[in-house]
């Protein structure tokens, strides 16, 4: 069984003694494309992105990530970034240390595929990773909250066309993701894909610097579910809806046809 939901949900995972400095910060903001001056000079930083605790766990990373915890053990080609969710206690700072603890909160039974969510908890930040793991499911479990956000029925009020480079999966693995489904075809191939595509936490943070520009201090949540993929070299277009105290957001690809990226995606304010 790929999956024991019995072990799994629970599960403590090892904690870890994050740090960071300024070059960390600087490094991620221009791996996601964050070029401005006020996020890539020290001395006129209007913040850090808040996505940017999404690799704060993983700076010091150089191994392939290994799917590997209590009750679950699948190859990494089975595995994709189903959904992000983060919960930001008080802006990160631009160098800072902290301790996070780990646990698997939940396993979800998706028919032809399992969702396994673990949690992340600092003082500065929660973060919940949803993984889905194809040829996983069918064991009779729960299927999980309904987490769609559908668009207003209306135009969005701010539209934000961001290209990515062609290089720009190897600038974001420099970060700590060193799975290989973003660099070597082979891999991609076996994981179904017919080139190595960029990592979805780049789109994510690309879409949510879209979404706020130069104002990361605002920012007090945000989630978002990966609907499709996306090639490196190719544009996103974020639409941006208003609402009181939150951003609703969509992503697609502006040159396949405004194919899927993110959805059920909110940018929460304070």
């Amino acid at each position: 069984m790929l999956i024991d939901p019995e072990v799994a949900v629970g599960a403590e995972l090892p904690g870890r003694e994050l740090r960071w400095d300024s070059t960390d910060v600087l490094l991620y903001h221009l791996a996601v494309g964050a070029d401005e001056l006020s996020y890539v000079y020290e001395g006129a930083l209007c913040g850090v992105l808040p996505s940017f605790a999404t690799v704060a766990s993983t700076l010091r990373d150089t191994e392939p990530p290994a799917v590997r915890m209590p009750g679950v053990d699948v190859d990494l080609a089975r595995v994709v970034h189903g959904r992000q969710e983060l919960e930001i206690h008080r802006p990160l700072p631009v160098a800072g240390s902290c301790t996070a603890r780990s646990r698997i909160v939940a396993v979800h039974d998706k028919g032809s595929a399992a969702i396994v969510v673990t949690e992340t908890v600092t003082p500065y930040f929660t973060s919940r990773i949803s993984i889905f793991v194809k040829g996983a499911g069918g064991f009779g479990g729960d299927r999980g909250p309904d987490t769609r956000v559908p668009p207003p029925v209306r135009a969005p009020d701010a539209e934000v066309l961001s290209r990515t480079d062609p290089r720009q999966a190897l600038w974001y693995r420099l970060l700590g993701d060193r799975n290989p489904l973003h660099v070597d075809p082979v891999f991609a191939a076996r994981a179904g894909f017919d080139r190595p595509i960029l990592h979805g936490l780049c789109t994510y943070a690309m879409v949510l610097k879209a979404a706020i520009g130069t104002d990361p201090q605002r920012v007090a949540g945000y989630r978002a579910r990966f609907a499709g993929v996306v090639f490196p070299g190719e544009t996103l277009r974020t639409r941006i809806w208003r609402e009181d105290h939150r951003l609703v957001l969509t992503a697609t690809v502006a040159d396949r046809g405004d194919a899927p990226a993110l959805s059920d995606a909110v940018v929460t304010l304070r």
